[in-house]
């Protein structure tokens, strides 16, 4: 659960982030792809090499649905409602590989932003994409 400290820093964070947000989730995709291979399995149509148009483009979206989960802390199920379905029953995504996407976005976020993404800052923002993943999951039970 977040709390208002922790939703305090994410927003803080987020606001240093969103700037280059799409760009960042991008690399993060590349980056999950790449450490973790069978998550390609999703994006078979895709170009997954560094810097690809459809790695942008889907970065976009997924920026987007953080973006907004972000404005929604506090009832994060409500705002990725339509999200989960969609992971669940229509790209049938293996739970799985969120905690995959998160460590990656650690890694991103920690290599552009190294002064500011301090130890606590980086526990708020663990809580968050956590918390994001379980809402994203919720279908599957």
């Amino acid at each position: 659960m977040l709390t208002e400290a922790d939703k305090k820093s994410v927003k803080a964070m987020w606001a240093k982030l969103a700037p280059h947000g799409a760009d960042y989730t991008a690399d993060t995709l590349h980056r999950m792809m790449s450490c973790y291979p069978q998550t390609k399995i999703y994006f078979a149509n895709y170009n997954t090499s560094k810097g690809s148009q459809d790695l942008k483009t889907h970065g976009s979206r997924v920026f987007t649905a953080l973006n907004e989960s972000v404005n929604h802390l506090d009832n994060l199920q409500g705002c990725l409602d339509k999200l989960s379905n969609r992971h669940a029953y229509d790209l049938r995504v293996d739970p799985a590989n969120f905690p995959f996407f998160n460590e990656c976005f650690h890694v991103v976020i920690a290599t552009h932003h190294p002064h500011e993404y301090t130890c606590g800052t980086h526990a708020s923002m663990d809580k968050f994409l956590c918390a994001v993943a379980t809402c994203l999951t919720s279908k599957y039970r």
